[in-house]
Formats: structure tokens, sequence, C-alpha cells
């Protein structure tokens, strides 16, 4: 199982009046409370360039040592689409048609300096007084109500940099503005105003919700005392005093959805037709890589889990979070971010690895340095992610699971890793070619460290020179050899997933080592490896028979499955991890049932789930074991009706 995403986006402005979207952004602001703990990832409104390079700037400023490029690259460029500007500072220029201040030229001067409190305080001054500059235009335009919507609209997309903050530790303020905003896109889309000419009443209604919204981000965030206070968190200045800290957030352009299309698991218990539920450790295993209960803050709080990263025991290609990823896909693991204390302080960013057959795949780790496998498990658990020590159980399970990934099953391949009589002519002159010696190579061919009998690995490292060393003289560039089964499916490629396509990696070969290929001889090449590492059905197909939610139901229902060894046992500790996660996924997928008629079993049945909880944790083992018997019976009723 892994992080989920709705079939679809949460609001969108396609087909919609912008009225519409408006209205639907302010009364989540006036009466949705701030989420705590995990929700689904889902896809955004777009953001207007401003406040999310805004945001952006002011995350990297978390991440120790702070990469003064990356935030000099957000300001000087545009990364969202659609956008007419050149660059953020001609956006944020605007700010000064109010007070004539030049923050462009401050953020540059802060940059420049490297002064992170000074580019904090402008940004957040510069935001601000973008938001206020549209409401007033919007006011000097009532007379068409056109023009006035349009500025209440960018003035909304500014001031989305502030309003998660402001909901998550200033719920009266959050209230306050909710209204005025509502009062805002109200007035000019139904009160009339402008059709029949501009009304006092009305004018006088919308210049009261403008100088609220002005009032507050005045005090709030253009004042002296600024966001530096609260290490560069936009957090208004009236939620400081009950505040004790921010709950993790991720930045604009970051990417936690599952990779579409989701990659098919392979396990290797199922292919031998053994039920899941009859492998207690594995399915406590399974359990737990889908949990964010198993790691530290922020990860948890974000929901990251194991099959974050690694969807379904394959690999998560879009995942990406700025300044913590260089490009989809990768991800800087030993950073500042998500365990301080595991920083290295380099800018290191690896690729993540397909698990795919991880039981032949030792030694682990991108540059080999774990040769056990729960060495390195409790590693990223610990280490990476700022987990607690988990307890042999937990680690035990965690290996099982994952020694029962398989690979996808190779249609062109036989046992001894040379191609079948199904393979084509090109595949079969790109195998001799990657069996002959090269001089470029130390008269080595590929298969010397890609052994096709061995599953295509060699189990050594080896610097091929993709690596940037640490030092003069490191010698910190060595990467283990990865296996090419499979391979077709697990773009990008190389350590760092600096190549994107098996064809750039066959030319990105013959350049380094001189090789002399031919293009009909490159093409052969990469026939072959794209042959070899093709996989039997390598994604999961969705239908009517076969939804999302059916899909995530099965998992659940089988994690749940392990009380029945759980409350025998009176584990109460590992029980009740258990419970926290499958009870709150199960809440969580009700948003991906396509009949959603059927959510409130799916509630019943995860309120079962706290109510055994809460059994366990008064110490009630007999009243747990009756409950879990009503769950599984209840299982057994809904079940055969969830889509």
């Amino acid at each position: 199982m892994s992080s989920r995403a709705p079939t679809a986006p949460l609001a969108t402005t396609h087909g919609r009046r912008r009225l519409a979207v408006l209205a639907i952004i302010v009364l989540g602001a006036l009466f949705l409370l701030p989420l705590t703990g995990r929700s689904h990832i889902i896809r955004e409104e777009p953001w207007h360039p401003v406040p999310a390079a805004y945001l952006r700037s002011l995350f990297y400023l978390k991440l120790q040592p702070v990469d003064w490029a990356l935030v000099r690259a957000e300001y000087e460029s545009v990364r969202e689409g659609g956008s007419q500007l050149d660059s953020v500072y001609d956006g944020i220029a605007l700010a000064a048609e109010l007070h004539g201040t030049d923050h462009a030229a401050a953020i540059r001067d802060a940059i420049a300096a490297q002064d992170a409190e000074s580019l904090s305080v402008s940004a957040t001054r510069a935001v601000s007084q973008l938001v206020r500059l549209h409401l007033r235009r919007a006011l000097a335009k009532l007379d068409t109500p056109g023009a006035a919507l349009e500025e209440v609209h960018q003035a909304s997309r500014m001031y989305r940099a502030f309003d998660r903050f402001v909901r998550a530790t200033d719920s009266q303020g959050a209230r306050e503005l909710g209204r005025a905003w509502l009062e805002l896109t109200t007035t000019v889309g139904t009160a009339g105003v402008g059709r029949r000419g501009s009304r006092a009443a009305d004018r006088e209604r919308f210049a009261g919700a403008v100088e609220t919204v002005e009032g507050y981000l005045t005090a709030n965030y253009e004042s002296d005392g600024g966001p530096s206070m609260t290490g560069f968190d936009p957090v208004p200045v009236a939620g400081r005093a009950s505040m004790t800290s921010v709950a993790p957030w991720l930045p604009p352009a970051s990417d936690l959805n599952d990779q579409d299309p989701l990659p098919r698991l392979v396990l290797n218990f199922e292919e031998r037709g053994v039920d899941e539920k009859d492998l207690f450790l594995v399915t406590y295993g399974d359990m737990l890589f889908d949990s964010p209960e198993v790691f530290g803050e922020p990860a948890r709080s974000l929901g990251l889990t194991c099959s974050t990263c690694h969807n379904r025991s394959d690999i998560n290609r879009r995942f990406f979070i700025p300044g913590i990823s260089t490009r989809p896909g990768n991800v800087d693991v030993d950073g500042h971010y998500f365990n301080p204390r595991f920083n290295d302080r380099r800018a290191d960013a690896l690729d993540i690895p397909s698990l795919r057959g991880l039981r032949f795949t030792a030694p682990y780790g991108r540059d080999g340095r774990f040769a056990s496998l729960p060495d390195f498990t409790r590693n990223v658990v610990v280490n990476e992610f700022a987990g607690e020590e988990p307890t042999p159980l937990m680690l035990d399970a965690l290996v099982a699971y994952l020694l029962e990934f398989d690979w996808l099953p190779a249609p062109y391949l036989q046992p001894d890793g040379r191609l079948n009589d199904a393979a084509s002519d090109s595949a079969r002159r790109g195998e001799a070619l990657f069996n002959r010696p090269f001089e470029g190579m130390g008269d080595r061919a590929c298969s010397t460290c890609h052994v096709a009998s061995n599953n295509f690995l060699d189990g050594q490292r080896h610097d091929i020179g993709t690596g940037d060393r640490s030092s003069p003289g490191a010698r910190d560039t060595f990467f283990d050899t990865p296996t090419l089964i499979g391979v077709a499916h697990t773009a990008p490629y190389f350590h760092d997933g600096a190549v994107a396509t098996l064809a750039e990696v066959v030319d990105w070969f013959n350049t380094q080592f001189h090789l002399g290929l031919e293009d009909g001889q490159r093409a052969d090449l990469t026939t072959y490896l794209e042959t070899a590492g093709e996989g039997v059905d390598p994604y999961e197909v969705f239908d009517e028979d076969n939804t999302p939610f059916q899909l995530f139901w099965g998992e659940l229902s089988t994690f749940a499955s392990t009380l029945s060894t759980l409350i025998p046992a009176r584990d109460a500790e590992h029980a009740d991890l258990m419970l926290r996660t499958v009870a709150t996924d199960l809440r969580l997928d009700a948003s991906a049932l396509e009949d959603l008629s059927q959510a409130p079993k799916v509630f019943e049945l995860a309120d079962c789930l706290d109510d055994i909880r809460a059994a366990i944790n008064a110490n009630d083992w007999d009243r747990a074991a009756r409950l879990y018997t009503e769950y599984q019976a209840l299982e057994v009723a809904y079940g055969p009706d969830f889509r």
C-alpha cells in the first residue's frame, strides 16, 4: 500500500466561475479546522509565482546549509506555468505602487548578503502589500464587477501564502478574515454593484472587508518583529502567543502523490498461493511499510511512509520536495529537514531505488554501506527519518515483508539471464554488444558487472564517473551495480537519477568510455536493455471490478487481521500502532470510493477499530476480543459492497 491521493483534484477552475472558486476557498477558511496528523495528498490549485517562490524560499532557509543559489533562482525565474512574468521580481515590483518601497531591490540585497532575516522580512512585507494593493484596486473598480472580481482573485492568490499559518495558529483571526473574504466575493458577485450604479451600502460593505484584511496584514506581516521570530515561518504575530510550533509543511511544487500508473506489487508468498493473513510477521511488516507511525517528525505529520517513495515495492518517480529533491524521483535523505542530527551537510540527493527482488540485491544503500537488510532498514527509520528505535518485532516484521518483494516476470529472459527465442533480432545484436569487451572500459564488458546469470548483479561497487567527490582525494564516488531486471520501468537512471532514458544511458557510456558505437549499434544496445528489463504487467489496472478503494480496503483488512495474534498475546504496544494506522487510513481512503454512499460503512469500521484500541489501552482484553469479533462480522457484511 502507499500514500494515496483522490482520483480527482480538490478544486479546479475548469468549467467553473471564478466566483464559485473564491467562495469555496473562503468557506474553507471559515469552517475548516487545521488538520493534524495525516491527510491525503491532493492536487493543488495552481499557485501564483510570487507566493509560491516566497514560501519555497522560506522553506530553503530552514535547511542547513542554506543553498543561496537555489534561493536566488526562485526570484530570478518563474517556475509556475501560465504566468506572464519574466521573473518573480517583476511580480514583487508591483508592490511599490502601494507605498513606494522597492521590495525587489531589498530582496536582491538580502540574497547577495546571504541575510536570511532580511530576506524573510522583506519578502513577507512584499507579499502582504501585494494583497493590499489588489484589494485597493478592486475597491476602485467596483463599477465594473468583472474587473473588481479579478483583482479580488489576485489578492486571494497572494494571501494564500499566509492562509495555512493563520488558520493553524490564530483561529479567531482566521474566522474574521474568512468572513471578510466572503464579503469581498459576494458583494462583487451578487449585490448588483455596477449593474445599476454603485450603491453606497455595497461600497461600504466592500470597503469594510478590505479594511479588515488590510488591518490584519499590516499588524501581523508588515510591523517590526516580522516572521523571523518564528524561524522564517510566516506565522501571524497574533498567533504567536498561544503557538508552540507550526505543523510541518512543504512548499509549493512538492509532490508526494503516488506514481501514476501505480506499479503492480509482486509478492513471493502470493505467487505461491499463500494468504497473507496466514503470515503474521509479513502482514505486520506490510502495515509498518505503509505507516507514518514508524517515523519521527516531520515525516510522521506529513504522512510519509516507506511506500510514499517505494510505491508497491517499486519507485515513485514523481516524488519531489523543492530544496530536498533535485528532480522528480530523488531525495536527499541525509539532509537537515527530516533529521537534523543526521545532516551530512552535503547536497547529495539520490534516486529512489526499486525494492523489487530485494533479497537478491545486497549490499544495501547506493554505495553498498550496509551488508545486512536489518541494519539498512533500521538506518532508514532511525537516522534518515528520525523515528524511535524499532522494537525487535517491528524490525523483524519489516525485514520479513521486504524479503517477499519479487521482480516482475521477465518475458524475454531465460533463467540464466540470456535472451530467449521471443527476443527481437535487434535485442540479440545488443546482447552481443553487452557481452563484448571494450578497450575504453579496460577490456571489460557491460556484463562484467551486470552478470546475467546472477540477476545482472556482481554485488560490488564501481566508480564509473557519475559521482562528485566530497574532497579532492576522496574515494566516495563508488556506487553499487544495479540490476537490469525490470529496468525498463525504473527511469530515471544512475545513482542520482540524472539520466532520463536507457538510450541516454547508452549514449553516456559511449561518450564516457569512448566505445565508438555507431548509431545502429547504440540502438541495438538500447533495445537489448529495454528487452532484458521488460516486466510483465508492470502497472496496476483499475476498472469497475478492481477499484482503487478495493485495493486499499483489501490491504487494510489484512492489516487488521493481525489482531488475531496481537489480542491473544496481549501485545498492547504493537496493537495500538497498527490500530492507529489502519483506522486513520480507512477514513482517508473513503475519498477513493466510487460509490460514496458506502462511506458511512467505512467510517463505522474505523470507529470499531477505535473502540478496540480504547479497550486495549484500558487493559480490557476481553472487551477487545468481543469488539474484534464484531468488527470481523461487519467486514464480512460490508466488504462485498465496497467499490
